[in-house]
């Protein structure tokens, strides 16, 4: 609860300062979806230049497409974003484990029996983990790129980056 007061406080200040005439459209103004990992060593705006309102950003662990499937169709379909950037990156925690060393360890600590509405299986989850950055990057961009529930027209659109958390440098994938 801590942190929470502390940004709850942060809020009340920055709040202040809102200029409530201040253009602020729903669909991104650059017509822009990024998907990045949740490393909170990873700032998309400091990143790429981004200022508020500039684009949707979906984040999870490993800045994974599957995951984001459904956030990219309701931005592209509903909101008109037409470009994505996946954006993986070094020293990423997703390479440390697989799937069933994850399984064993929640095996060890949730209650065996979970009811079907508490979520998916232990054995029928898959936390999406990779052995090799650049490919993983591929991996999502060609899923979004064949999925048939995003805007066909923007698939051309769809890049793959690496940044690196040390040197903050933004790598293509190709």
């Amino acid at each position: 609860m801590a942190e929470a007061a502390v940004f709850a406080k942060f809020n009340e200040e920055y709040a202040k300062e809102v200029d409530e005439n201040r253009p602020l459209s729903l669909p991104p103004n650059r017509k822009l979806a990024v998907l990045t990992c949740m490393d909170a060593r990873i700032d998309p705006a400091a990143i790429l230049g981004l200022k508020e309102g500039d684009a949707h950003v979906i984040r999870n662990a490993g800045g994974r497409a599957t995951d984001a499937l459904r956030s990219l169709i309701i931005s592209q379909h509903l909101l008109g974003t037409r470009e994505i950037s996946v954006i993986h990156h070094t020293d990423c925690g997703m390479v440390t484990f697989s799937d069933e060393t994850l399984r064993c360890q929640l095996r060890e600590s949730v209650p065996p029996n979970l009811a079907p509405s508490q979520g998916p299986s232990i054995d029928a989850s898959s936390f999406l983990p990779f052995k090799d950055l650049e490919n993983s990057v591929r991996e999502d961009v060609a899923f979004l790129q064949a999925s048939p529930l995003l805007v066909e027209a923007s698939k051309a659109n769809i890049t793959g980056w690496i940044y690196d958390v040390k040197t903050k440098k933004l790598s293509p994938v190709h």
